[in-house]
């Protein structure tokens, strides 16, 4: 059954997005009277009948809703976006269908790109919840300069991803059932005064690996790890 998503669900009756309400009807040509499966991003799986049809405007009533608890551990991913968004998207949709929690785009010294367009990663985000069945959906929070966001995290394990084969591996720091934050910078690493600095707010400095990973694909191989070791 095709997942439709809206973030507010209320007693009585509800309405889709116009996007979603167009795929609905016109893309998938639902009518009134079927049954459609919608998930609310925060656990939420709801069954529910479409009670009118219209390319702009689908409103449905719930029959049926279940519930899927929060996991014991939190994984937030905070990360220098490259200049290609196209490899940003990418993350996002690969963060999303394996569970990650939450990701921060953070501004460093030698970032690439300092502007965003987050409503594209939202519908990327969005898109892979869907297709994945995965019933939460991955926050995305706005770019943060590097020194804002080390003040305020405080995550039970902080780490910080440096290109420096003396760091232990990155498995080896994690603990499971624990909230975790994992630092990435961008392609030309971050500068040593910025590892001190994180490390001067509780982070641990860790090691992704011998090869030299592209931003993207250590965001996601670090994410991966922390997964394996919370789940197996």
């Amino acid at each position: 059954m095709t997942i439709f998503y809206k973030k507010f669900i209320q007693d009585g009756g509800n309405t889709l997005s116009e996007e979603e309400s167009k795929h609905c009807a016109q893309v998938l040509r639902h009518q009134q009277g079927d049954e459609i499966l919608i998930f609310d991003g925060n656990g939420g799986k709801h069954q529910a009948i479409l009670t009118h049809v219209s390319k702009k405007s689908c409103a449905f009533d719930i029959i049926d809703s279940n519930f899927t608890p929060q996991k014991k551990f939190h994984i937030h991913l905070a990360i220098a976006p490259t200049k290609n968004a196209d490899r940003m998207e990418w993350l996002v949709e690969k963060l999303s269908e394996i569970g990650v929690d939450e990701v921060t785009f953070i501004q460093t010294k030698h970032s690439e790109r300092k502007k965003l367009r987050l409503d594209r990663l939202e519908k990327k985000a969005i898109s892979a919840m869907k297709q994945s069945g995965n019933p939460f959906l991955l926050h995305l929070n706005e770019l943060t300069q590097l020194d804002a966001f080390l003040t305020n995290a405080d995550a039970k394990i902080k780490l910080i991803a440096h290109v420096d084969d003396s760091h232990q591996y990155i498995f080896e720091a994690l603990n499971p059932n624990q909230t975790v934050t994992i630092l990435i910078g961008p392609e030309g690493d971050f500068s040593l005064e910025e590892v001190d600095q994180a490390k001067a707010n509780g982070f641990m400095a860790v090691s992704l690996g011998e090869n030299t990973l592209r931003t993207e694909t250590a965001g996601f191989v670090a994410c991966c790890i922390s997964n394996a070791v919370n789940k197996f």
